[in-house]
């Protein structure tokens, strides 16, 4: 999608579009080769829909060249992940261990430290604005550069120890501090995959900065790394041989959130958290050695269990609103009063659905969110690799929002073009443009990209709050009169908001023009954005407010 134009030809045996996966499928009619994914993608509309496939019986070997696939076993490549974790007491198969190679391990609390240290110093820096401006030379902007870079080194480095601060600043040599520096950087890069909502200002400043010190020209005059692989929870476990309680049966129950979601009485939740305590404590005992003590393994099964955590604040609120969807309207009835069709033009359109058509185009993007959204930590974790990645370097360009580093993002475009497929295949059919707009003028690079849909959750869980909290609100007489009066009464309020966020949000809205809003991928939720921009003139505001409602943005700098 958007800007990503590659011009090589294939490698033997592999997709003709992507040239990144084995090709499973030849099309007769075009005569190429593709992966299953690139397939559905290039085939969705038009003539080519009726395009006939072959399947293709080759796959590679180590050295590249084509063998039969009788000769080694014939795996999916194009498989996706299962998007739902394994019950708790259930075999885990292989959903932990490929899950885990993009969990990063929770920090320790002397980390902790060192994430403040790096926070303070990222967030007085001012390196994005001195860097990123025109009409420097290439030299100069290599020299303000390294000036900058060598400026939030020295401050690392005197924070943490002030004789070693001193040296520095007088040598000018950094090669003794490297793998500390390394850590510190890493902390804060691995606390921000963790935490998508943290540090938004000084993550920003942080990755450019690493992008720049990995550049041949200030490499040649650093003379050091600063940038260290992710610690995942698979890369500890298995650098100290404990990989296999990742596939241990008791990783479920050790790993599953604990929600008191008033469905569950009390002593079935004293039970829950008993087991899941007594899983945890057997696994260390388990698994601990001389080269793992039981306390880093415990780390790691927390870690596991922080991602549950995120899944339940990001995914969950979600799968809420496919379920109101779903549940509260239908696609081949229409309820008086609750039409979802819209009309380009009317109420700041920009798409014309019918009810039918409506109602899929909202099932699909929120589907699609919801796979972004199981799928994020592993989505973060490619985008750093794309935008650390020297292949394909940045270019500074106006994009007509200002000045923005312009770059391909080949992995996490893969990445969402398998997300997409998986969605596809999901809700069965798919309207509208598809679209992933990466490397051009509207999504930069992978950094703006994902940055997008930490979003998601914001937006959605204010307003699966509100639904939940008006039963509450009806108990006080004054706002039950109220409700009744102005909206008929609870269950038609809440459906009333629904109807206009399924209708308003989901209209292309939110651009001058169809390339930059409409229906493509990105489009869907710059009009999500235009609808939050709009609430305070709702006729159910009062409601929003009366319910605790501050702003869908959230705390801007924590």
């Amino acid at each position: 999608g958007g800007g990503m134009v590659q011009s090589e030809a294939a490698p033997p045996g592999f997709c003709v579009e992507c040239k990144e996966k084995v090709a499973r499928v030849r099309c007769e009619q075009c005569a190429d080769d593709y992966c299953r994914v690139c397939f559905q993608m290039q085939h969705r509309k038009g003539s080519r829909a009726k395009h006939t496939t072959t399947k293709v019986s080759v796959s590679l070997s180590k050295g590249g060249a084509v063998q039969s696939s009788s000769e080694m076993m014939d795996v999916d490549e194009d498989a996706p992940l299962a998007s739902f974790a394994p019950e708790a007491g259930s075999a885990p198969g292989n959903w932990f261990v490929e899950r885990a190679k993009y969990i990063p391990v929770r920090l320790t609390m002397a980390e902790r430290k060192d994430l403040r240290l790096c926070e303070a110093v990222l967030s007085v820096s001012d390196y994005t604005s001195k860097i990123d401006t025109v009409g420097k030379s290439k030299a100069k902007r290599t020299q303000a550069q390294l000036q900058e870079i060598c400026a939030v080194l020295t401050a690392l480095v005197t924070a943490s120890d002030y004789q070693a601060g001193r040296d520095v600043v007088e040598s000018r040599q950094y090669k003794d501090h490297e793998s500390a520096i390394q850590d510190i950087l890493e902390i804060g890069r691995r606390h921000k995959i963790m935490n998508p909502e943290k540090m938004r200002g000084e993550y920003g400043k942080l990755i450019y900065l690493l992008q720049d010190s990995v550049t041949p020209e200030v490499q040649q005059l650093l003379d050091m790394r600063i940038v260290k692989p992710i610690i995942t929870v698979h890369s500890f476990l298995a650098a100290r041989g404990a990989a296999g309680v990742l596939e241990d049966n008791l990783i479920t129950t050790a790993t599953r959130e604990i929600i008191a979601d008033g469905v569950k009485s009390r002593q079935q939740l004293n039970r829950e958290s008993r087991e899941k305590h007594r899983a945890i404590e057997h696994l260390g005992d388990k698994y601990a050695s001389r080269r793992i003590t039981d306390d880093e393994i415990k780390q790691c099964l927390y870690s596991m269990g922080d991602n549950h955590s995120f899944l339940t604040a990001n995914r969950d609120p979600v799968d809420k609103m496919i379920l109101y969807l779903t549940e509260l309207f239908s696609p081949d009835t229409i309820e008086p009063g609750y039409d979802l069709s819209i009309s380009g033009g009317e109420d700041g359109a920009r798409l014309s659905h019918s009810h039918e058509k409506q109602f899929y185009y909202v099932l699909q993007s929120l589907t699609l969110w919801r796979e972004i959204a199981h799928d994020m930590f592993r989505l973060w974790y490619l985008s750093e690799e794309d935008l650390l990645d020297l292949e394909h370097r940045y270019e500074l360009k106006d994009t007509g929002q200002g000045y923005q580093r312009v770059q391909q993002a080949q992995r996490i475009s893969s990445a969402m073009r398998q997300v997409l497929h998986q969605t596809q295949q999901r809700v069965g059919k798919w309207i509208g443009s598809s679209v992933v707009h990466l490397g051009d003028n509207n999504v930069p690079n992978a950094l703006t990209f994902i940055d997008k849909y930490t979003q998601v959750a914001s937006i959605l869980n204010p307003i699966v709050l509100v639904l939940r909290q008006i039963p509450e609100l009806y108990k006080n007489p004054q706002v039950a009169s109220y409700i009744d009066s102005q909206f008929g009464g609870c269950q038609r309020l809440a459906k009333d908001i629904l109807l206009d966020f399924f209708r308003s949000a989901f209209d292309g809205s939110g651009a001058d023009n169809f390339y930059d809003a409409g229906s493509c991928i990105d489009g869907r939720l710059t009009s999500a954005w235009n609808w939050c921009s709009q609430i305070s003139a709702k006729p159910f505001y009062p409601i929003f407010k009366l319910a605790g409602f501050s702003s869908f943005d959230g705390e801007f700098q924590k």
